[in-house]
């Protein structure tokens, strides 16, 4: 569904992603791993066009690369950032009308409303409030359904679990496969790499920029450098 070839991405002087490649599968869950700084967010924000980038992003069958953000999601391909970014004063249904606003109208966009409230009930209960007042764990449901708002066939998870506590985490998990169920492909960024690992077809291990390693979820929970860098004892 998704192949990405020789993706660099550069702040000033400073070369966050190195020319990495790597594909995402329909109906897969593929998960980037790396420590802070390896250019797994930069990644994810260059495959939605939201940082310049050189390299090549194909999505589909068509070149994503040079697009403008909004053009990428209407092709179907919708992130979720780091740090949640919900719009804190603004509502829940607020936030949820601008994720969908510009890709639904009438009908539709109630139907997405509405098939959101469901799969979050938590939202219905706090929608006349504003998103600042809810907790971490809503403002993550809230940012999820935000970005589910434009009906994506590719999701890029950017850190979903992060700062969360534990019973939420499990549910954060369980969303992500439960949406994989339902034939959504997922890209997924992720400091825990033991969860991402168990949910995740395949991964690939970011190090300085670079692919260090790649391969199937039980195969990089076997790798030494998994195991040593990312998995606890």
């Amino acid at each position: 569904m998704l192949e990405v070839s020789g993706l660099k991405v550069k702040y000033g002087e400073v070369e966050a992603v190195k020319g990495i490649s790597l594909s995402v599968p329909r109906g897969s869950i593929v998960v980037l791993l790396g420590a802070n700084g390896a250019g797994k967010s930069s990644t994810l924000n260059a495959i939605a066009g939201l940082v310049p980038a050189t390299g090549k992003v194909t999505f589909e069958g068509e070149l994503l690369s040079g697009q403008p953000a909004e053009d990428i999601v209407r092709r179907g391909i919708s992130l979720t950032p780091e740090g949640r970014r919900v719009f804190p004063s603004l509502t829940v249904a607020e936030n949820l009308h601008l994720g969908g606003a510009a890709h639904a109208a009438g009908e539709v966009l109630k139907g997405r409303i509405e098939a959101e409230l469901e799969r979050f009930p938590i939202l219905r209960e706090r929608y006349h409030q504003k998103a600042g007042l809810l907790s971490g764990g809503e403002q993550q449901m809230l940012a999820i359904a935000r970005s589910l708002m434009a009906a994506p066939r590719l999701l890029l998870l950017d850190e979903p679990s992060l700062g969360l506590a534990p019973l939420i985490v499990d549910k954060v998990f369980d969303l992500i496969t439960d949406l994989r169920s339902k034939g959504l492909t997922i890209l997924l960024v992720e400091q825990n790499a033991e969860r991402a690992l168990e949910v995740s077809d395949h991964g690939f291990v970011l190090q300085s920029g670079q692919v260090v390693l790649q391969g199937t979820g039980p195969e990089l929970v076997r790798s030494d450098l998994v195991k040593q860098a990312y998995l606890s004892e």
